[in-house]
């Protein structure tokens, strides 16, 4: 690191800073609860003030970057989308300056696009995926909408997005299935997992097997504290079938994720026969922004 990094990982709802040493140590860090949607318009620069203003006076000779949905068309300036293939230079060339309360300048990274017919976009992902360091791979970042990604010749070259934690949402609280639904217990957790892998490999696909969450209830087959999980599992399976059907199959899975996903994602690749390998989201992210951050202050 040629000089300190103030590093902002802004999203839709909260805001993730980090002071980052010359070492590229992370010396500091704090989560905040003022994601780009709860700030008003022209008040990013005092937001910035209130979640990392201090880390600017602790090291005023800091570069700032800023990443996510920040860069949106919500955020503070929209730092339009690179297309796909695309490499760190380019990622990190497209920056958009702004300007601090004092002065100061920071720059707000780009996201990614694809479009091989049908568009797709990444904001904040693709500073975790620089962050993996790949040659060559595939990369998973599970969540509300999961993103595979892959890096050919260290460009990330194309990637998917999938809905499936909004649709497990929607199925799990607002679909006829949410009747039924109880809380786990007991083996409720692993038996509706292994029933819900089972049913993303039959020929009948996703719809029919969702169904099968109320009929194997009224059976008396499945607990109603099975249905999540069974719903859970059902759905990441469907992922990680269309995965395959786009990319292949992967020789390994760098997975960035941790906690409740982590586990979901792994008991997956594990059922389905796929290495993998995890990568925290801040481990990913802090190796991403200062390998971006080094291009911009070079």
């Amino acid at each position: 690191m040629p000089k300190p990094l103030i590093a902002l990982d802004w999203g839709t709802t909260r805001a993730r800073a980090f002071l980052i040493g010359e070492d590229g140590r992370v010396m500091d860090r704090r989560i905040a609860d003022q994601g780009i949607q709860s700030v008003p318009a022209g008040g990013f620069p005092a937001a910035f003030e209130a979640i990392a203003g201090d880390f600017l006076r602790r090291r005023p000779d800091a570069a700032i970057v800023l990443a996510g949905m920040v860069g949106s068309r919500n955020g503070w300036v929209e730092a339009p989308y690179v297309a796909c293939p695309a490499s760190i230079e380019a990622l990190a060339d497209a920056g958009i300056a702004v300007t601090l309360e004092d002065g100061t300048r920071a720059t707000v990274l780009p996201g990614l696009s694809w479009d091989d017919g049908a568009f797709d976009v990444m904001r904040g992902e693709e500073t975790l995926i620089v962050g993996l360091g790949l040659n060559e791979g595939i990369a998973c970042l599970p969540g509300t909408h999961s993103k595979w990604v892959e890096v050919r010749a260290g460009r990330i070259t194309r990637f998917a997005s999938f809905m499936t934690g909004e649709i497990y949402g929607l199925l799990r609280q607002h679909s006829i299935l949410a009747r039924l639904a109880e809380e786990p217990s007991g083996d409720d957790a692993s038996t509706g997992a292994a029933r819900g892998f089972a049913a993303a490999a039959r020929p009948a696909g996703l719809l029919n097997a969702a169904f099968a969450a109320r009929t194997e209830v009224l059976a008396g087959r499945m607990g109603g504290g099975a249905v999540g999980p069974y719903l859970s599992a059902l759905l990441v399976g469907q992922e990680i079938a269309g995965v395959q059907a786009l990319f292949g199959r992967p020789a390994t899975v760098h997975l960035v994720a941790d906690g409740a996903l982590a586990a979901s994602y792994g008991a997956a690749f594990e059922t389905a026969g796929l290495p993998f390998q995890i990568t925290t989201p801040e481990d990913a992210f802090v190796a991403g922004v200062k390998r971006l951050a080094a291009r911009l202050v070079a």
